[in-house]
């Protein structure tokens, strides 16, 4: 009877095994991909960029494992490799709305890593086409809208100062409905702070270029308003170091030292993961200390003034009778 029953569980152990993989495949298939926004999104996962992501449900199995794959590669910061899929995506599905926007995104990352202009151009170019396919499918949606937005800045920083102006300006509506749409989106807000910032620091000649050429500067530009989009980003995503930079930059700017200096000593609390945290994590270590020595030289100046002014209130003493007194008591 012993060895019956163990040739039966030898027989029944390796079945088992198979009807477990069964069932982690299709738990795969089904498990939601990354990167599908909706008004009203399914079921959604955080991902290491801080973005709220899901699944359309209409996608074959086939398309939601390639999803699924180029989900875990952006985890992973293999950007490149993620793209790649999601570019295989829309060779069997050109209107993917979760692959153009995603692919859009990955695209402007890419590009922005290279010091060659031409290709951060291809990269920056590619990544408008997709933004722009995306926004024919939804062109009310938070994600179309925000890819169109930060290819439209990010290919500002290659264009001359006319161009430059109008990007800033064909941008400002789509950002805006970004944040609109997915308040909870942290690049988004980041992005808004970051164009209020710069159209609130037009020069001269900028100005006078857009009320001429382009119709006026675009409404929008206030330096509290970018200190407060960036403070929503920040919460939204409080790892981000590249948020903690430009809002440790703003506070500096408007003359808040000690909210500048609490933003970076945030940032020294995150690890960098990638090389780009890496430089920015260095941004942030070198904007910390002349900070540090501006508050230090103004607490001084307050001490001195809080000392000056306490001794004024003090009863004046002739020194002359004090000499006097302390002369008779000695005698």
């Amino acid at each position: 009877m012993r060895l019956l029953s163990w040739r039966l569980s030898c027989l029944i152990f390796p079945l088992r095994l198979r009807i477990l993989g069964v069932l982690m495949v299709g738990c795969l298939v089904a498990w939601p991909a990354a990167g599908q926004f909706r008004a009203h999104p399914p079921k959604t996962a955080q991902t290491a960029s801080g973005t709220l992501v899901a699944a359309p449900l209409s996608d074959p199995p086939a398309v939601r494992v390639k999803l699924f794959q180029a989900a875990i590669l952006a985890n992973s910061f293999k950007d490149s490799e993620a793209l790649a899929v999601y570019q295989d995506v829309l060779k069997t599905s050109p209107s993917h709305y979760l692959a153009l926007w995603q692919a859009a995104v990955l695209s402007v990352k890419i590009g922005s890593r290279y010091s060659d202009e031409t290709r951060k151009s291809a990269y920056f170019d590619a990544a408008r086409q997709y933004a722009d396919r995306a926004l024919q499918l939804q062109p009310e949606g938070g994600e179309s809208n925000y890819a169109v937005a930060v290819a439209l800045f990010n290919q500002a920083t290659l264009y001359r100062s006319g161009a430059r102006l109008e990007a800033f300006r064909d941008l400002r509506s789509h950002v805006y409905l970004a944040t609109e749409r997915r308040p909870d989106l942290a690049e988004a807000w980041q992005l808004l702070g970051r164009w209020q910032y710069r159209v609130a620091h037009y020069s001269l000649v900028e100005r006078l270029y857009s009320k001429l050429v382009l119709g006026g500067v675009p409404a929008g530009g206030d330096s509290r308003e970018a200190a407060l989009n960036l403070c929503k980003a920040h919460e939204l995503a409080p790892q981000n170091l590249q948020i903690c930079y430009d809002l440790a930059r703003v506070y500096r700017y408007q003359g808040s030292r000690r909210r500048a200096i609490a933003v970076l000593r945030e940032a020294e609390k995150i690890t960098p993961i990638t090389n780009e945290d890496l430089v920015v994590s260095r941004l942030c270590y070198k904007m910390l200390p002349p900070l540090l020595r501006a508050d230090a030289r103004r607490q001084k100046r307050r001490a001195k003034q809080h000392r000056a002014t306490v001794a004024s209130a003090l009863p004046r003493v002739d020194s002359r009778r004090a000499t006097a007194d302390t002369v008779r008591r000695k005698q």
